[in-house]
């Protein structure tokens, strides 16, 4: 059996929700994800990918 830990963020439905703006808006909501994504559009505007 699987041991899984209990989360009050997704009993409320708040990861639900941040997944649902992050999806429509294109914007992550994690700041690994915003670092990512930033990196990812200066290497693109400098022909880098």
């Amino acid at each position: 059996m699987l041991k899984t830990g209990f989360s009050m963020k997704r009993v409320l439905g708040i990861s639900n929700a941040k997944t649902k703006i992050s999806k429509a808006t294109g914007i992550p909501m994690t700041k690994s994800g915003r670092k990512r994504k930033r990196n990812s559009i200066i290497a693109k505007s400098l022909g880098l990918k």
